[in-house]
């Protein structure tokens, strides 16, 4: 699941990345030079995974989750899937910018 936010005069978006997993997983992209390190997933009481993240409103976000185990996938809530390079896919999340 994906959330965005923002209010009309932001030049940020906030995304919102959610799963459900019972692993540690992180959401890597290129907004993050793919590192699993740098956005964990917190568990939040739903049970759910979430991790939030500000980039600036109009871009295009890469990413991918990465479960404990090595196990790569992507969010069906992508705007988009491209190929990636490696055999698979990523997804790709616009960062909108606010209308009105």
């Amino acid at each position: 699941m994906i959330k965005q936010n923002l209010r009309k005069g932001d030049e940020t978006a906030t995304v919102t990345f959610s799963v459900a997993d019972d692993r540690p997983v992180s959401v890597i992209g290129d907004f993050n030079d793919w590192d699993p390190l740098r956005t964990p997933m917190a568990k939040r009481s739903n049970g759910r995974r979430s991790a939030v993240v500000q980039v600036p409103a109009g871009s295009e976000l890469r990413f991918r989750y990465l479960a404990d185990g090595g196990e790569f996938y992507d969010d069906g809530d992508a705007d988009w899937f491209e190929t990636n390079g490696y055999g698979g896919t990523h997804g790709v999340v616009a960062a909108r910018m606010a209308t009105s």
